[in-house]
């Protein structure tokens, strides 16, 4: 079964440590600041304590702005510092066996092919992260599924779908209008004055009618 708790932001930032200067507390301050509610804390390298440590300060600065904290890959580490979900991978806890730690919490899945969407939302995901949606250098992925897709998967799921993968403000609104209910983002945001890189994307999405809420 999947669980009656919504995205609050259709702009999903990941934070990942690899991709900025900044500790990931200080890209949540800045980010949080620019109007953002809805991040992930993504580490592929460091040990886990120090993601347990650093998911426990993005908890506290997240709880200051109202804004809701996932965590990537680790379920544990996510029920730890009580954050509202977790993102899990194809190849990281079984989703059923997510739940039972996370409880009523959020469960993100990451998907590539519409089997694999279909299958996260069949199994209880509160919603799926689906891409590449065009080419990205951030991590392994495959090739890009392109916006044809995310309408393909729109028809055959009814959770949200998170678009990921090479989103820049240069390409948002064609994400948006394929049925997108939110982006994820990561170096397109890291990259640069974050502040000003929200804006750009804020910009292009209010066009398509992005929620006041989101702003």
């Amino acid at each position: 079964m999947t669980y009656d708790i919504s995205l609050p932001d259709t702009l999903y930032l990941i934070i990942d440590a690899a991709l900025s200067d900044l500790q990931p507390e200080e890209v949540a301050f800045h980010a949080l600041r620019a109007g953002v509610r809805l991040i992930q804390y993504r580490d592929k390298v460091k040990p886990r304590r120090e993601i347990y440590s650093e998911a426990k300060k993005l908890r506290q600065r997240t709880r200051e702005f109202g804004a809701t904290l996932i965590v990537n890959d680790h379920a544990d580490i996510a029920a730890a510092v009580n954050a509202d979900g977790v993102h899990l991978g194809q190849e990281d806890l079984p989703l059923h066996e997510a739940r039972k730690i996370m409880g009523k919490k959020l469960i993100g899945i990451s998907t590539h092919s519409l089997k694999e969407a279909v299958d996260a939302a069949v199994g209880g995901a509160d919603y799926i992260g689906f891409g590449p949606i065009f080419f990205t250098s951030t991590k392994e992925a495959g090739q890009p599924q392109g916006v044809g897709m995310v309408r393909e998967v729109k028809r055959h799921v009814t959770i949200p779908v998170v678009a990921i993968g090479g989103i820049s403000h240069d390409n948002v609104l064609t994400v948006l209008e394929a049925g997108a209910d939110a982006v994820a983002v990561a170096s397109a945001i890291l990259k640069g004055g974050i502040a000003h890189n929200i804006s750009l994307f804020r910009e292009v999405m209010r066009r398509f009618g992005e929620p006041s809420s989101s702003r």
